[in-house]
């Protein structure tokens, strides 16, 4: 060995490709999550609404208000308030919500499931018809199929959720009574069954209550449906969207001319190639569905995640505003991650 490589420095040693990818996406996340939490914990202590008096009543002492003000740290600058929220937060307290007298934590793993079972069943609606009716609209384009599809799509973006869950209790519950009212279950049935997994549906399933499960079923089908027929709409959207570019490519027209059927080539090679991009959508739907169902909620009574953060946001409660934008935040980014997994195991080029 000569003396210039015994006197070579040694190389630093080179992490892991699975490290530094884990590192760079670890740190994302946490930058990510900061600034949406901290752009929304200072916006919230410039609107023009007062969590004291949420608290005390506006007929309440000045003494009284003092003390209140300074047993919820108001008296410290905005960077400190926001620094012990953050510290609280990483230890899992969240805080009081002031318009429940609740903890945080408490209210959302009691509204979270709520919300949960609701998006879970739009979504399905969304694409297992979203996905059939976008692909026929593509392969039968300019056809009577298609005009259908674009004309349902486009009263699916523009009507007014609020509105169709208006017209649709008044015809499908108050007239014809085929489905449930608002709310989650009658009164009789509630707490018959325990809530083991959050869903109405599941744990009466699981627990045999079938009478609970049907009548869980009418008050679900018909936000679910509305928010699904949203959902829907976009999704067939997109597909049309998606298999159109591919049905103008070069290898459909060749696998045509080997002799492969036409479903087969749509099928097996046009719709494979927009699975990874329909996972993306499907994934942003759902984000948006968990986060984004207030106005059902709302109209239904649906006791979720979106009425619970209207209220919070409606009271100027920022432990309740602050931890449903954390998750919030969670979802899309967690959502964004499984996406970026799905594509690995269905793409093999982006391996």
């Amino acid at each position: 060995m000569t003396a210039a490589a015994e006197g070579r420095s040694p190389q630093p040693r080179r992490l892991p490709p699975w490290v530094r990818a884990g590192w760079r996406v670890g740190s994302s996340i946490v930058v990510t999550l900061l600034g949406l939490l901290g752009l929304t914990f200072f916006i919230g202590r410039m609107l023009p609404i007062d969590p004291v008096i949420a608290i005390v009543g506006e007929q309440a002492e000045q003494s009284t208000y003092d003390m209140v003000y300074k047993q919820l740290g108001l008296d410290r600058p905005l960077y400190v308030q926001f620094g012990y929220f953050i510290r609280d937060m990483m230890s899992g307290n969240f805080g009081q919500a002031l318009f429940t007298g609740n903890r945080v934590i408490d209210d959302l793993r009691r509204v979270f499931p709520a919300t949960i079972e609701l998006a879970t069943f739009a979504i399905c609606i969304g694409v297992f018809v979203g996905v059939p009716v976008g692909m026929l609209a593509a392969v039968y384009r300019g056809r009577a199929i298609d005009h259908v599809a674009r004309m349902v799509g486009l009263i699916g973006y523009s009507s007014p959720t609020f509105w169709l869950g208006l017209m649709g209790l008044v015809i499908f519950y108050a007239a014809l009574g085929w489905v449930g009212g608002p709310g989650r279950l009658d009164v009789y049935f509630i707490d018959v069954v325990d809530l083991v997994t959050g869903s109405v549906l599941i744990d009466s399933a699981i627990a045999g209550e079938w009478d609970v499960f049907r009548n869980a079923f009418s008050h679900i089908v018909l936000p679910g449906s509305i928010l699904g027929f949203a959902s829907m709409a976009y999704i067939s959207r997109m597909t049309r969207s998606f298999m159109l570019e591919q049905l103008g490519q070069e290898y459909v027209i060749a696998a045509r001319v080997k002799g492969l059927s036409k479903w087969r080539v749509i099928w097996r090679h046009a719709f494979r190639n927009i699975l990874v991009q329909l996972i993306t959508v499907i994934a942003l739907a759902y984000a948006f569905l968990l986060e984004g169902a207030v106005l059902t909620e709302t109209v239904f009574a649906w006791p979720g995640f979106g009425r619970y953060l209207t209220a919070g946001l409606l009271a100027g409660d920022m432990n309740a505003v602050l931890a449903c934008t954390l998750i919030i935040g969670l979802i899309f980014v967690g959502l964004n991650l499984l996406s970026d997994l799905l594509y690995r195991l269905l793409d093999p080029r982006t391996r």
